[in-house]
């Protein structure tokens, strides 16, 4: 097997070919927030819950990541801005590739904003961290997503297409980018993406409208999903994963899911 396989393996589950990514990079674009006060107790209950992987800056290898409990994989986040930029939808690259590995890291992301003035530098970025992967065998996802001044619908079919479609033709082993609301319309999506896109849950809602959006993500050819605040600011993340889990990897309903969160 070549590298970026056996890697995948730790990020995907190799029997179901999906994946639950919790994704805690959170802190540097809003700081500490609910959730990720005490990453090393937020990265142990999602991982007891059945999550593949998390996703994270260098500050989560180093003080919250795999210090106890279930082992979990561990996707380092390679570009950034903060909510109080100027322009908070220009990311820039903040981490290499070679670090990610001396790191530990199963695999790194990137986030691109599709429409931003800045797209052509976020562009340029994602491209040479995906020759970079290619060269040291590392799987690479981009977190692909329509903003800016012309996007006035951020889940426009067309619109998504476009933003997986990139990042699929510039290298990325996986897409995660946004539901478009219902799953004839994803799907356009996803027979568009020749590598697997995941759904990302989006603003904090309540446990029935997250699990709905999975199962619509799913039903339109989702290979899993990136759910960050859903998930890590739940009352109960290991359960709330738990209940995730069964749609995505056991292909259970809403209902049957709900029904592990009343236990």
């Amino acid at each position: 097997m070549r590298g970026k396989e056996i890697r995948l393996e730790r990020i995907m589950n190799r029997n179901t070919k999906k994946t639950i990514i919790v994704p805690m990079d959170h802190g540097v674009s809003e700081g500490p927030i609910p959730g990720l006060i005490d990453m090393g107790q937020t990265v142990n209950m999602v991982a007891d819950g059945g999550a593949n992987c998390v996703i994270g800056h260098v500050g989560l290898a180093l003080h919250g990541h795999r210090q106890g409990g279930r082992d979990i994989g561990l996707i380092l986040h390679l570009s950034a801005s903060t909510k109080l930029a100027p322009d908070p939808n220009s990311k820039v690259l903040v981490n290499s590739v070679t670090n990610a590995i001396k790191m530990g890291a199963d695999g790194v992301s990137m986030h691109v904003n599709i429409g931003a003035e800045s797209e052509e530098r976020m562009l340029h970025d994602l491209g040479m961290v995906a020759v970079e992967c290619m060269e040291w065998g590392m799987p690479l996802l981009a977190m692909m997503y329509p903003r800016g001044k012309n996007i006035s619908v951020a889940n426009d079919i067309d619109q998504v297409k476009l933003a997986a479609r990139v990042a699929a033709e510039l290298g990325a082993d996986i897409v995660k980018t946004v539901y478009t609301g219902d799953p004839e319309g994803f799907r356009e999506v996803t027979r568009g993406c020749p590598v697997p896109v995941v759904v990302a849950g989006g603003s904090k809602t309540d446990d029935r409208t997250t699990l709905e959006l999975i199962e619509g993500a799913m039903a339109g050819g989702a290979a899993g999903i990136s759910i960050g605040r859903n998930a890590f600011q739940h009352k109960n993340p290991a359960k709330f994963v738990r209940a995730a889990a069964c749609i995505v990897h056991a292909n259970k309903s809403v209902e049957e899911a709900l029904e592990i969160l009343k236990v």
